[in-house]
């Protein structure tokens, strides 16, 4: 597969800015198409078959790199708004896709399916509706007959211009600021939007339909608070968070949103459970991850 033409959704986003940069350094043509800027305006959630098979007409690869907000609040039950906004549009975009003879997409993922693979007795997908709908995405996207290979993305570090990851700003203003750093047990995979391109454009080139994990490096929820903080030019000890804390909190978020009758993606009463483990993913790369926790969390 080379010089082929690429509809990139979510193009000038983080992770989607850094796959249309690498699909033209291997000499690929990148379309890009997004709510407020890109080749294309276009809202892939609310998109009709025909609008998605406009934007697709002449392209021979897909990739969606738009995003999720799986901790948002919103009124119970949250699955069906979840799946209207995830699933859904995955549907209408493959089912557009077989239509204009695309050969190949990539769907951008989270290591949580990983894990619900790996560990079927923590029962993700029956807990989380924001981790039943990725499963769904796969699934039903891929029943349009194109191959889709989801990448599942742990912690993904870096920036494309001023995009930077969508949790990086809290973060940021905690470790700049003059309270204590804490962290609880577990720990997490990590990788760069760098690193998920790359993974991307390989996936497309050799017209993959695999669920990649793709991670560089496992750290410690400590490790990586300390590496941010020190790309933040306030380096200091993190101190240990006790388990039972970190359960009593997250049970008492998930106590208040049932009082207010909303609902998150991934449910806060059973989210200790996952923070308390070790989210990591194997093999790694061993690829550094440094320049790219400078890029998202030094002066700017």
């Amino acid at each position: 597969m080379s010089g082929v033409r690429t509809l990139v959704l979510g193009g000038s986003g983080l992770i989607g800015a850094h796959v249309v940069d690498v699909l033209r350094e291997r000499g690929h043509a990148a379309v890009t198409a997004g709510r407020s800027a890109g080749d294309h305006r276009l809202d892939v959630r609310s998109a009709t078959a025909e609008q998605l098979r406009a934007v697709l007409a002449g392209c021979d690869g897909v990739v969606m790199a738009t995003r999720t907000d799986e901790q948002r609040p919103l009124p119970k039950p949250v699955y069906p708004a979840l799946r209207r906004d995830m699933v859904e549009p995955v549907v209408r975009l493959f089912a557009a896709a077989r239509a204009e003879g695309v050969s190949s997409g990539v769907l951008m993922g989270s290591y949580y399916t990983y894990f619900d693979r790996l560990h079927p007795e923590w029962r993700l997908a029956e807990r989380h509706p924001y981790v039943r709908c990725r499963l769904e995405q796969a699934r039903e996207g891929r029943a349009a007959g194109v191959p889709v290979a989801v990448l599942e993305l742990p912690f993904v570090f870096g920036r494309a211009g001023d995009r930077l990851p969508n949790w990086a700003g809290p973060l940021d203003r905690w470790a700049r600021s003059r309270f204590p750093l804490t962290a609880p047990p577990g720990g997490t995979a990590v990788t760069t939007a760098r690193h998920v391109a790359e993974a991307a454009v390989d996936a497309l080139e050799s017209r993959s339909d695999a669920d990649i994990p793709v991670a560089d490096e496992n750290l410690t929820w400590a490790e990586m608070i300390g590496r941010i903080a020190a790309a933040a030019g306030r380096p200091r000890a993190v101190r240990r968070l006790p388990a039972a804390v970190v359960r009593a909190a997250l049970r008492g978020g998930g106590a208040v949103q049932r009082a207010s009758r909303k609902e998150s993606g991934v449910d806060p009463s059973h989210l200790a459970g996952l923070l308390l483990a070790e989210l990591f993913v194997e093999p790694v790369t061993g690829r550094p991850v440094d320049a790219a926790i400078r890029e998202s969390f030094s002066s700017r």
